[in-house]
């Protein structure tokens, strides 16, 4: 399968706000307030208000659902709903949950954005599909996107 590197996301976050137990797992809140994101063809920052939704799963494993809104350079708006899991050993994901840089060879983080906007310049983000990696660092998560051709 041949993939091209689109953008890199660098999505800041705020503390995690853990709901606890429910019907489907441990349900986690994590705000996104701001960030940077640039590629070859497009670049910007993401604006503060998504959110980050995950569940735990009683496997290890963590369901990732982050929606959010990036703001190209030149002004246009897209938005962005990013779906993956996360998982590893317990005690690399313990760290990983405690804020410690881990590396990210240790665990395992893919995921599926998508994307929508109304700007003919991008619209080349809703005619792909995408594939992403991703790293969680203490204040933000970097995100890797790549395009399938």
């Amino acid at each position: 399968m041949l993939q091209e590197f689109a953008f890199e996301l660098r999505v800041e976050v705020a503390a995690i706000e853990e709901m606890g137990q429910t019907a489907k797992g441990i349900r986690r809140v994590i705000p996104i307030t701001g960030g940077t994101f640039e590629g070859p063809a497009i670049q910007g920052h993401i604006v503060a208000g998504g959110y980050d939704w995950q569940i735990g799963r009683s496997d290890g494993v963590t369901e990732v659902e982050a929606r959010y809104l990036l703001r190209t350079h030149d002004g246009s708006l897209i938005t962005i709903i990013n779906q993956g899991l996360r998982h590893g050993p317990p005690e690399v994901m313990q760290r990983l949950a405690k804020g410690e840089l881990v590396d990210p060879s240790d665990y395992y983080f893919r995921s599926i954005p998508v994307f929508e906007t109304a700007d003919p310049r991008y619209d080349w983000l809703t005619r792909s599909v995408f594939i992403a990696t991703g790293i969680r660092q203490p204040s933000q998560v970097l995100i890797r996107v790549y395009r399938l051709l």
